[in-house]
C-alpha cells in the first residue's frame, strides 16, 4: 500500500460544540462486545501529555513462559508478594497491561499476574490467529501449569470482555483445583452476541495507521475507548506494533481474521458462570447488559454484581482505583487467602491445654 493512501491524522482544532456533540455520540453508541470505536479523530495538542508509560511503574517483574512441547511463550506482568493470585485476562485487542494502573493497588493485599493472551502484546504463539475459546483455555491452564507446577497457590481469575469469556471457560472446566475466585467484567452473553454482526463494521472503522505512539494514544481517548490517559498511556502501546514498509503502527492483533471464534466465547456464556462453583463477581458499566439468566441468578443471590457508573467497557483502565478496590473487597469478603478458601476455626491449630501448676 502506498503511503499516500494511508489515513493521517487531521490536525484541526474542533470547536466547542463539536467537541460536544461527538461526546453525545459516544453516549448514544451501541454496547461492543469489543473497545468503543471512535467516531472522529483527534484534534491537535500537546503530544506530551501522550507520552507513553513504562510498566516497571505498575508490575515488579515481566516474564516469558515458555510451553514444553511448543513453541508458545506466552508474556505475563507480575506484581506482590503474599497473598492468592489474581490472574487477568484482556480483551480482544488490549494486552496483560491493561490491568496495569488497578495493580498498583491490588498488589498491597494480592499477587497480581497478567497474561499477554495468544496474538496479543508480547506473547508469541505458533498460530497467532487461532483464538479459539478452547485454545484460549488450554493456554491458560498451560501457563498456570508452567508457573506453579502441581501445587498452585489460590487462583482469582479476572477476564474483560473476551478475557471475561475464556475465563469462565477455564472455571467452568472444573480443571484448576486452586480456583477460589471469578470475577467478570462488562461482558454478558446477551449483549455480546446480539453485537456480533456488527463487529466487521466496528473494526474497519476504526483508525488503522498512526504516525506515532503518542497520536495512537491520543485517538484512543479522544475517540472514547479508553477514558483514563494515564492508563491508555501504558496499555495502548503493547496493542500495536510498527509496520516497517508502511513506516507507521498499525494494531498487533488481527481481530477481523478472527471471526469464526467470537460466536464460541460467547455462547452459553450465562449458564457457564452461573455453574462455576467458586465466589462469583460481576463487574458491569451499565444495567442495561444483564440478561434474563444473570437477572434471575443475581436475584437468587448466585453471584455478586456491582454496576460501576460512569465509565467504559474497559472499567479496570477508566477507574482503576474503583476497579482494585472491589477486586479486593471481593477477596476479603470471601476470605480467599493464598491457599485457597480460609474458613474461620478450621485451619487454626488445636493448642494443647497446658497443666495448671
Amino acid at each position: 500500500m502506498e503511503s499516500s493512501n494511508l489515513t493521517s491524522l487531521p490536525e484541526e482544532t474542533l470547536d466547542i460544540e463539536d467537541e460536544q456533540q461527538q461526546q453525545e455520540n459516544q453516549m448514544n453508541r451501541p454496547v461492543s462486545a469489543f473497545s468503543s470505536v471512535p467516531t472522529r479523530p483527534p484534534t491537535k495538542s500537546s503530544l506530551k501529555k501522550y507520552v507513553p508509560l513504562e510498566w516497571t511503574e505498575f508490575f515488579d517483574k515481566e516474564e516469558d513462559v515458555c510451553i514444553p512441547g511448543s513453541d508458545d511463550v506466552f508474556h505475563v506482568y507480575m506484581a506482590g508478594t503474599e497473598g492468592p493470585v489474581v490472574f487477568c485476562l484482556h480483551g480482544g485487542g488490549y494486552s496483560g497491561l491493561s490491568f496495569a494502573l488497578s495493580t498498583s493497588k491490588i498488589k498491597e493485599k494480592a499477587r497480581v499476574v497478567a497474561m499477554d493472551l495468544r496474538g496479543h502484546g508480547k506473547t508469541s504463539t505458533e498460530n497467532e490467529l487461532d483464538l479459539s475459546v478452547e485454545t484460549m483455555c488450554n493456554d491458560v491452564l498451560a501457563v498456570l501449569k508452567a508457573m506453579y507446577g502441581d501445587s498452585p497457590p489460590a487462583i482469582v481469575l479476572v477476564g474483560h470482555s473476551m478475557g471475561g469469556s475464556v475465563a469462565v471457560h477455564v472455571a467452568a472446566k472444573k480443571a484448576l483445583p486452586s480456583l477460589a475466585g471469578l470475577v467478570v467484567v462488562d461482558v454478558v452473553e446477551g449483549t455480546a452476541m446480539a453485537s456480533l454482526a456488527h463487529m466487521q463494521k466496528l473494526l474497519s472503522s476504526r483508525m488503522q495507521h498512526f504516525s506515532s505512539m503518542e497520536k495512537a494514544i491520543e485517538w484512543s481517548v479522544r475517540g472514547g475507548s479508553l477514558r483514563n490517559i494515564d492508563s491508555a498511556r501504558v496499555s495502548v502501546p503493547t496493542t500495536l506494533k510498527y509496520n516497517d514498509s508502511k513506516k507507521c503502527y498499525v494494531y498487533r492483533t488481527r481481530l477481523e481474521e478472527t471471526e469464526q471464534y467470537w460466536r464460541g466465547w460467547y455462547e452459553g456464556l450465562s449458564d457457564k458462570f452461573l455453574s462455576c462453583p467458586v465466589p462469583k463477581l460481576l463487574l458491569l458499566a451499565g444495567t442495561d447488559r444483564l440478561d434474563r439468566s444473570l437477572t434471575i441468578g443475581q436475584m437468587q443471590g448466585k453471584f455478586q454484581m456491582v454496576v460501576v457508573r460512569h465509565t467504559g467497557h474497559a472499567i479496570q483502565e477508566d477507574v482503576p482505583d474503583e476497579f482494585a478496590t472491589l477486586i479486593i473487597n471481593f477477596i476479603s469478603r470471601n476470605r480467599i487467602g493464598p491457599h485457597g478458601i480460609v474458613i474461620p476455626g478450621l485451619r487454626r491449630p488445636v493448642q494443647p491445654v497446658q497443666p495448671q501448676q
